[in-house]
């Protein structure tokens, strides 16, 4: 278990660091401790819905976040979050584990490249709030299936599309974040797919991590350290997507 506490410090660390990273680090780092595919996707939603609390206390005090955007993006999700549930249950569950990981895959690569490339290009697509429920739609079919894309995927639209600031994408993505991965993580508790010791085994050691991170934070360049982390999760989702084809 002292493994486990070590990555919830280490992940808690670089998200206080950096504000990135934590679901698209945590699952597959899971699967790479040998934890199942499908237990992995559910305890990092568990482990995910506990983290997100402290962090929508922290920016509602502050007065960060736009609830009626995230409530859009949420009510996007909650078909997805029925269809998940549903293909959840009747997918056998030796097929769900098998194409978990090259979907995980597949979502670390497109995210990270978002995120690395994010600042570089502008969709020239007219802003319109309808689009918010489409999104919420895509990422929360996608959280169901791999727990990755609340963040990173929402955070690249809202910023090209809705142009909103960084400090209200954030806002957005931590509130929204909380409600999908809460409501997903249910879908995983009724299926038997959460490790609860697990998972509370990773908060432990996140807590002291995200509060160091957050302490340290003023002394590195976070610009530099979040293409670091993005090269990171993109040379995993290749790793995860190699190993698939072998």
């Amino acid at each position: 278990m002292l493994s486990f506490v070590l990555l919830g410090f280490i992940v808690g660390f670089l998200v206080g660091l950096t504000g990135i990273g934590g679901g698209a680090l945590m699952t597959p780092s899971l699967i790479f401790l040998g934890v199942e595919p499908l237990m992995a996707v559910g305890t990092d939603l568990l482990y995910a819905t506990v983290t997100r609390i402290f962090g929508v206390f922290f920016h509602h005090k502050k007065g960060k976040i736009r609830f009626d955007l995230a409530l859009r993006l949420f009510v996007g999700s909650l078909p997805a979050i029925l269809l998940g549930s549903i293909l959840l249950r009747i997918i056998d569950k030796s097929t769900l584990n098998n194409y978990l990981t090259l979907l995980l895959g597949t979502i670390l690569v497109l995210s990270s490249f978002l995120s690395l490339i994010k600042e570089e290009i502008h969709v020239p697509i007219r802003p319109r709030r309808e689009y918010l429920y489409v999104l919420g739609f895509i990422v929360g079919l996608t959280v169901q299936f791999t727990s990755v894309g609340a963040g990173v995927i929402v955070s690249f639209a809202l910023m090209n599309l809705a142009k909103l600031s960084p400090r209200e994408v954030v806002g957005v993505t931590i509130f929204y974040g909380l409600a999908l991965s809460s409501f997903s993580a249910l879908n995983y508790a009724f299926l038997g797919s959460i490790n609860y010791h697990l998972a509370f085994v990773l908060i432990a050691g996140t807590l002291p991590g995200v509060y160091l991170g957050t302490h340290m934070n003023i002394r590195v360049d976070r610009d530099k350290l979040k293409s670091v982390i993005n090269l990171i999760i993109l040379v995993i989702g290749l790793l995860i997507l190699i190993q698939r084809m072998i």
